[in-house]
């Protein structure tokens, strides 16, 4: 059995042609996009009052401090390959991203076996749950930017 692939060089389709500066720019006015930063930013202020929370009703300084060690353990990992994948110097390729994803999950992983050397006594369940949460919070500030953005299209 062959392929046919003669439906594929038709000259039907409309041209493609690059857009100008301005229609770039009203395109991305139209259209914005949320940055990476906003949504760390986002997670680790979440972080944050996720811990403030959990040393409030627990009355423990120990559960705060390990709730806050567990958004460190989400917030840090992400800001590191945010930097890796959007800095300055950064490369945009498939490989680039395997590496800093591959740090992130290390340094993730890192983080984690140290946490009962770093912080004692350590509350494991506040860390967790926090850790579980802040991870969590970036869909939920995906989803509210996307109906948010669609509201005021």
């Amino acid at each position: 059995m062959s392929f046919d692939d003669s439906d594929w060089n038709k000259d039907d389709d409309l041209p493609v042609r690059p857009l100008t500066r301005e229609e770039a720019q009203a395109l991305s006015a139209r259209h914005p996009s949320m940055s990476v930063w906003h949504v760390l930013a986002i997670q680790a202020a979440f972080g944050v009052l996720v811990a403030l929370v959990w040393g409030v009703l627990s009355g423990s300084s120990i559960s705060a401090v390990s709730s806050l060690y567990g958004a460190a353990v989400a917030v840090v990992p992400n800001a590191l390959m945010a930097r890796g994948v959007f800095g300055r110097n950064a490369g945009r390729s498939v490989g680039g991203l395997l590496v800093w994803e591959i740090l992130k999950l290390g340094m993730t992983g890192a983080m984690l076996a140290l946490a009962p050397v770093w912080i004692k006594p350590l509350n494991w369940a506040a860390m967790l749950v926090t850790l579980v949460l802040c991870l969590k919070v970036i869909g939920v500030a995906l989803l509210v930017w996307q109906r948010r953005k669609k509201n005021f299209v």
